[in-house]
């Protein structure tokens, strides 16, 4: 019975903090969909079986927390999290359900910038997976529609999914896309990305009052609920194609594009334009793939070839 009654108030908290983010925050969807796990996962740990009361959070209940969360997630996940916990710590400190801002108490993840290596596909394992899409059935003509706007103008699994109808000006051939941050920007819509596309919505797309251009195959025709969709979907091809590289999903595509631009002899710069990130500086990561520039620098082994 207490149980219950803890996870009807978690879910209560979790409504007033999504529209705190969605409408004051301005935050799209599928990065309110990354943040409240973590909330529910630190109300449950906090408050399990008993009554909710945030008045008697403590900076050693968040500690304890990151701490308890900690053991089974990697660092970006991790990271994730902790950002999540700052926020909704935040936001009650804001709404004076706490008389602390608590979210100075949530401990820093250690991590070094470029610190990885971007994950990414051959360009001919590119055109393996775009083949593997049958584009004789409706879900080959969908699901092929979209790993190219992945592949060929670098979006990501969230702004493909808030992707709407009245965002194609097919006079101009420009497409308007929902990035980070609310930031709205307009991509040339390259000819082969907007003939797949028309090829999808006059032939496969079905009939519906969802003004999302991309909608599920079955009943109920609605748009995807989240990223996720698109990203199993880029794994579902993966293994069509009989491709398994270490890291799967739809940022994949992403880094592919990237990759084989800096190949090609694109700047970071123009790969930054490129990718739409914010600050040039994001795009350096890639300078770890170039060989070619990377052979110039290396220095020769003194100790000979063992």
């Amino acid at each position: 019975m207490h149980e219950q009654f803890t996870l009807r108030h978690i879910d209560l908290i979790e409504r007033h903090y999504k529209r705190f983010l969605l409408q004051e925050r301005g935050l799209i969807e599928p990065t309110v969909d990354q943040y409240l796990p973590a909330v529910r996962r630190f109300l449950f740990h906090r408050f399990r079986n008993r009554k909710i009361r945030l008045k008697k959070l403590c900076p050693r209940d968040v500690r304890d927390f990151v701490l308890y969360d900690s053991s089974d997630r990697g660092r970006s996940s991790l990271q994730t999290a902790t950002s999540a916990l700052r926020s909704f710590l935040g936001f009650l400190f804001q709404r004076g359900r706490i008389p602390l801002n608590l979210a100075m108490a949530v401990p820093a993840v250690a991590g070094w910038r470029l610190s990885k290596l971007p994950r990414f596909l051959e360009t001919a394992h590119v055109a393996r997976l775009l083949r593997s899409c049958d584009r004789r059935r409706k879900l080959g003509k969908r699901d092929y529609a979209i790993l190219l706007l992945l592949a060929r103008l670098g979006l990501r699994a969230g702004e493909v999914v808030q992707l709407c109808l009245e965002d194609i000006n097919w006079d101009s051939a420009e497409l308007q896309v929902r990035g980070k941050g609310a930031h709205v920007d307009r991509l040339p819509l390259l000819q082969d990305v907007g003939q797949a596309i028309a090829d999808y919505l006059q032939r496969a797309r079905p009939s519906c009052s969802s003004r999302r251009v991309f909608v599920r195959v079955n009943p109920p025709y609605v748009g995807f609920a989240d990223s996720c969709a698109v990203s199993s979907m880029v794994r579902r091809g993966l293994a069509r194609a009989r491709l398994q590289p270490p890291h799967q999903g739809a940022h994949l595509l992403r880094h592919s594009l990237a990759t084989g631009m800096l190949r090609g002899g694109a700047s970071l710069s123009e790969i930054a334009q490129v990718l739409r990130h914010r600050e040039a500086q994001s795009a350096e990561v890639y300078a770890k793939v170039d060989l070619i520039a990377l052979r110039a620098l290396a220095q020769p082994w003194c100790g000979g070839a063992r």
